[in-house]
């Protein structure tokens, strides 16, 4: 049997794009192990029908942490035997490159976003002319590079005339069991729910207006559901804003605990800034999830998401980040029942094409020459 190795920088337990990666890897044929790292807060990963090793590190974050995790990649890589060697996003990708040029083990670089256009690196040139540097001298070489949208793949061809295989962020048409109610989930009945959700709730991804908007809209509550930079600011506009009422915290959970939530949620948030290059031509997660979940999205005004709303009719978009002009358009939503209908009507279509079943055919033609 053929080993594939699936190298992440995260912790394993929240990445659905490379388990569904790694379940579909097993599917053709390959004995998988993935790999990261592990944090003193990392959720426990259930069974899976591949193998997972993660990291301790001495260091979380800063240049140290990714020094650190991709030296011990490197190693890890080195002493593992591997058929096929699979680099997510391009701070694990040195490693992996370096090492298929040892070993002669192909190589799949799988881009979650425009790396060196990531917010982070914005505003540090140092940091970001490393990064450039490092996919500069790897990228060219790549034969077969995977990435989450026709945006993004047209940047990178623009930029090294690569053609990409586009694999968006999905979910899995999978039986969830027996939903909670809301009181098992300890959400108020008697109010609307709008859930903000994601592994990566940070700076410029509009929730801080969001919360800002809960002061001007009544009879609902916030439920901010996943983890990131911006939380403990967050948290500290709740308390200057005494909108402790009307704003919840979750942390982040497992794709099925998170399902719970999302399912009873009226409304779902996606308010990513066009600040940066990489928030400009973002597809999240977490829209495919509101659809998966069957309930109606209001978004910022990025051309991935906005195609989607305006070709399945699933939604709106806001004009700006105003906290009132948001709040107006939540209540004006939230009380217009035939409008959700409608939209509720049409999300059962978009769950019924923008399906992993349907989506996956083409990462399946992305593997098979390694078959």
């Amino acid at each position: 049997m053929k080993k594939a190795i699936i190298s992440v920088i995260n912790d394993l337990a929240t990445d659905q794009r490379v388990d569904r990666t790694a379940n579909t890897l097993v599917e053709l044929g390959f004995e998988v192990l993935m790999v990261g790292k592990k944090l003193k807060n990392s959720l426990p990963i259930i069974e899976k029908p591949y193998k997972t090793k993660r990291m301790l590190l001495l260091f979380n974050k800063g240049p140290l942490f990714y020094a650190e995790y991709n030296i011990r990649l490197f190693f890890f890589l080195l002493f593992h035997k591997s058929n096929l060697l699979i680099a997510n996003d391009l701070d694990t990708l040195l490693p992996n490159f370096l090492i298929h040029k040892i070993k002669k083990s192909p190589i799949v670089y799988d881009s979650h976003e425009y790396f060196t256009g990531v917010p982070e690196l914005e505003h540090s040139k140092f940091k970001k002319k490393i990064w450039r540097k490092i996919e500069k001298c790897i990228f060219p070489k790549l034969k077969v590079i995977i990435t989450v949208n026709r945006s993004i793949a047209d940047l990178y061809k623009k930029e090294y005339g690569k053609q990409l295989i586009v694999v968006r962020n999905i979910p899995l048409t999978k039986t969830i069991g027996k939903l909670k109610t809301k009181i098992e989930l300890s959400l108020p009945e008697d109010k609307h729910l709008i859930i903000l959700q994601g592994a990566g709730i940070n700076i410029d991804r509009g929730a801080e207006e969001a919360v800002m908007a809960m002061e001007f809209i009544e009879n609902a509550i916030l439920c901010i559901v996943g983890s990131g930079d911006v939380i403990p600011v967050l948290k500290s506009i709740v308390k200057n804003t005494n909108l402790s009422s009307k704003v919840l915290f979750i942390p982040k959970q497992t794709s099925d605990i998170l399902y719970q939530y999302t399912s009873k949620a009226d409304l779902g948030l996606t308010f990513d800034k066009d600040t940066n290059i990489n928030y400009r031509y973002s597809l999240p997660n977490k829209l495919f999830d509101y659809i998966y979940a069957g309930i109606p999205i209001l978004s910022s005004k990025l051309v991935e998401i906005q195609s989607i709303i305006e070709q399945y009719q699933i939604g709106e978009t806001i004009d700006n980040h105003q906290p009132i002009h948001i709040a107006n358009k939540i209540n004006e939503i939230l009380n217009n029942q035939n409008k959700l209908e409608y939209w509720k009507k049409n999300l059962i279509i978009a769950k019924k094409e923008l399906c992993w079943e349907n989506e996956k055919k083409l990462l399946i033609k992305a593997y098979e020459p390694f078959i």
